[in-house]
Parts: structure tokens; C-alpha cells; sequence
């Protein structure tokens, strides 16, 4: 019989924490494939904070180091500073990036630090009870906006697109993971994000719109057909920065 599927080598055998339906799994198997596609894994350390992704020591089969929450970049400088000659990414979360972390990841961006960013939208604080996160949709409900996100709370922001508009950064995309499709297409992004930073060439940054069942109070199914009818519409998939296209154009 002809072997298929199989567990990626930077994945360690064992049972995932994350609940059911969540994206966070389909995520962290991308970013393996995509380490063994590039056979850097011995060379690869990953930056996690507070968070979802707290667990991703348990099932990456690499070099994992914790960061406090919202601080991966700085983390992260510093080991790629240290060791250029490793492989550094960050794994973050919308609740990490964009609220306690919205300083360091500009300011690492701004800098162009030459390691590259995961970067995981579930628009709600996912692990901490579901609180509204400054991804947050407009009406959304959560456990701190009961009657639905108003304007006044903040309106959702747009990190890969305040990203891409700073010089830094080499390539900068928005994927999902709603639909095997976009999972392959997140892939095939996250891969040539990581060359990118193999090639010395800068920050590359990918968003990917995820589903959080718990956290919504959705099924799972429902959670992803959410993903296609409100995420998507407000967080626009696609490349929105490549050094390679800009020098083209």
C-alpha cells in the first residue's frame, strides 16, 4: 500500500491540547511540513508566548523557547542577532501580536529583523475566556463585550496590512485554514515566507484567519463557515508585500 499521509518529522507523536475544531492544530502541522520541506529543523528555534501557543514545545520536535506574553520579537532579535546562522519564527496569536505585543512586532518589523512571524487570528483571546481582542469584528460578542463589539471598543485591526506598509519587512500575506484549499495555499505561503528569511532577505510575515469554536460559542462547523462569511470579507486574503514582485513592478 502506498503511503499518503504521514506525520511531518517536526511534529513529536503525542495527542494535541487544543479544542476541538480549532485551527491551531491545522496551523502547527503547516509549519512543520514546511520545515521538513526546507530540511532546516536542526537548524530551526521557535519563539511562543503566553497563550494557545504555550503548547507548541509539546508537539514541534524542535528547539522551542517560551517568551513572556507579547514579547516574541524581542525574543526572537535576539536569538537571530546572536546566531544568524539559525532559523528563527515567531508563533503568536491576535490577543499576543496585536494588543501586549503591538510595540515590539512594529518595531521589529520597522527594523527588518531577518526572522520570520506565524502569526495566528482568531479574532478573541482564545486560552484566557475568551475576551475581545483588538482583532475583534465589530458586533462580535465575547466575554467582555456581552451585547457585541461596539466602535467605541476599538475597531478590528489589519496587522498584515500595517506591516506591509513599513519599509522593513520583505514579504508580508494573509491566508486561512478554513477549507483544504486555503490550507494548501497557506502552506505554499508559509514556505516561501521561510525562504525569505533564509535568503537574509528580511521580515516575512504571514497572517492566518483561524477558527475558534470555544471562543465564538460555535460548533465547529460553524466556526469555519464563520471564517468564510465575516472573516475573510474584512481580512482580505493574499500576498501583500514581496520583495521579489516589488523590484518586478
Amino acid at each position: 500500500m502506498k503511503l499518503v499521509f504521514d506525520r511531518p518529522k517536526s511534529m513529536k507523536d503525542t495527542v494535541m491540547h487544543y479544542c476541538p475544531g480549532c485551527s491551531h492544530g491545522v496551523v502547527t502541522r503547516i509549519v512543520a511540513e514546511a520545515i521538513d520541506i526546507l530540511d532546516i529543523r536542526e537548524k530551526t528555534v521557535c519563539v511562543a508566548p503566553v497563550g494557545c501557543a504555550v503548547f507548541l514545545y509539546e508537539y514541534l520536535n524542535l528547539d522551542v523557547t517560551e517568551s513572556p506574553h507579547g514579547r516574541p520579537p524581542a525574543v526572537a532579535t535576539g536569538i537571530k542577532r546572536a546566531r544568524p546562522d539559525l532559523f528563527v519564527f515567531t508563533y503568536q496569536g491576535d490577543g499576543d501580536i496585536a494588543a501586549i505585543g503591538l510595540a515590539e512586532i512594529l518595531s521589529a518589523a520597522n527594523r527588518g529583523e531577518n526572522f520570520s512571524v506565524v502569526y495566528v487570528n482568531n479574532t478573541v483571546y482564545g486560552m484566557t475566556g475568551g475576551q475581545m481582542a483588538p482583532t475583534t469584528m465589530l458586533g462580535q460578542r465575547t466575554t467582555t463585550t456581552p451585547y457585541g463589539k461596539g466602535a467605541m471598543d476599538g475597531r478590528p485591526l489589519r496587522m498584515a496590512e500595517w506591516i506591509a506598509s513599513l519599509d522593513g519587512p520583505s514579504y508580508v500575506a494573509r491566508m486561512a485554514v478554513n477549507t483544504p484549499a486555503n490550507v494548501k495555499k497557506a502552506r505554499k505561503t508559509v514556505i516561501e515566507a521561510f525562504r525569505m528569511q533564509l535568503e537574509g532577505r528580511g521580515m516575512s510575515f504571514v497572517e492566518i484567519l483561524a477558527a475558534c469554536p470555544v471562543g465564538w460559542g460555535l460548533s465547529p462547523i460553524e466556526a469555519l463557515a464563520r471564517v468564510e462569511k465575516e472573516l475573510i470579507p474584512y481580512y482580505p486574503l493574499g500576498v501583500l508585500k514581496s520583495v521579489d514582485s516589488h523590484k518586478a513592478g
